[in-house]
Order: structure tokens, then C-alpha cells, then sequence
């Protein structure tokens, strides 16, 4: 039997007078594809944010492999990685720099954090400052942080932005890498992901 991974019922989050979004469940499962689909403003982001535990909910209930969150917390954030709109870099730091700073020899090794980063494109840029690289190079190295993860669920906000076509074909690579791994991407897009060979839940948001 599949295991389910993450379990939400019911998830309503609001900001002021404006309801964001109403009486979400859904139940992400190992080896699952889960797309938002709307338009801008519809919540997609906003709801991405309330599965990871970022913002509260008016109302709801969350769940990780059974257990209850925000009681599950610590064990969620080292088993889900969130990769959203703000790539989290810091300009002055390499993009390797970056990697090694933000991860342990629990994690990650040096040797590891350049395998990821040539896996992402990166190859012979990894000791440039990130305050020097493009939109699309600094999102390769937030894709190469998000690999070294090794986390179970990758939540993904809109993971094309500012990406070429090569940059497009990758992510569609990675995540298949993610699900045939036996793990679960859900994820957020504007633009159309290829990854045909792959079953992808929807959940539609409106404005």
C-alpha cells in the first residue's frame, strides 16, 4: 500500500475580510505528483506556504506520515524542502559557498554540493559570486539545494521562473528523478512541466 505523506483537511486560510482559500483536503502520497493549478492571486502561493507550516490557518488540519503538525514539525522540515518565490542566496557568497554554508557533513559534503551544482547546469560557475549571476543561474543553484535535500517532498513554488528551455527540460528531469526515487513534488506553474510519463494530481484554485 502506498504510504501517505502528507494529509490536509479542510485547510481555509484568510487575510482580513478576504478568504484566500476554503476547505482545501488532499493527501500527498510517496511517488505522487501534486500540480496547483489558478490564476495569479488565486492562492496558489499562499497555500503552499500554509502546507509547510509558514503561515497559520484560520482553520484545519495537517498531517506528516500520520502525526499531527505542528506537533510533527521538526521531523517535517527535515523530511520536506521548500523551494518558493525568494531563492533565500546570499549575493556576496559563491554559489557553492552558498550550499556548504547552509548544510552539514550530516547532509552534505563539499564534493557533494558540486555534483549537485553540475547536475543543475552549473558546471565551472560555482565560484562566482550569486550577486553576479542571473535569475535563471541563481535558480539552478536553488534546484541543486533543493537535490541535496534528499527530502522525501519537495514543495515547489512556480520552479520554471526565469528558467530557458534547457532550464525548463531539467526541472522536468529532476522532479521524475524525485518521484522514480520513490519521493513526491508538489509543485505550482504558469508554464506547462514535461513530465509525461508521470500521472500529476491537480488541485484548481480560483479567484
Amino acid at each position: 500500500m502506498t504510504e501517505v505523506l502528507l494529509q490536509a483537511k479542510d485547510l481555509t486560510v484568510s487575510r482580513g475580510e478576504l478568504t484566500l482559500f476554503e476547505r482545501k483536503s488532499f493527501s500527498i502520497n510517496a511517488g505522487m505528483l501534486f500540480q496547483l493549478q489558478g490564476d495569479n492571486g488565486s492562492g496558489k502561493t499562499t497555500l503552499l506556504r500554509a502546507m509547510c507550516t509558514l503561515i497559520p490557518l484560520d482553520e484545519g488540519e495537517l498531517w506528516w506520515r500520520g502525526d499531527s503538525l505542528p506537533a510533527a514539525r521538526d521531523r517535517y522540515f527535515s523530511e520536506m524542502c521548500f523551494a518558493g518565490h525568494a531563492d533565500g542566496l546570499k549575493g556576496d557568497l559563491t554559489a557553492l559557498e552558498n550550499l556548504t554554508s547552509t548544510l552539514t557533513e550530516h547532509t552534505a559534503t563539499a564534493s557533494e554540493c558540486t555534483e549537485a551544482l553540475d547536475k543543475t547546469g552549473f558546471t565551472g560557475r560555482a565560484d562566482l559570486p550569486c550577486r553576479v549571476l542571473s535569475a535563471g543561474q541563481r535558480r539552478r543553484v536553488v534546484l541543486a539545494r533543493v537535490l541535496l535535500s534528499k527530502a522525501a517532498l519537495w514543495v515547489l513554488d512556480e520552479p520554471l521562473t526565469a528558467l530557458d528551455a534547457s532550464g525548463r527540460e531539467l526541472v522536468g528531469k529532476l522532479i521524475e528523478g524525485q518521484v522514480r526515487a520513490g519521493g513526491s513534488v508538489v509543485y505550482s506553474t504558469h508554464q506547462p512541466l514535461d513530465v509525461s510519463d508521470y500521472p500529476v494530481q491537480t488541485l484548481a484554485l480560483s479567484d
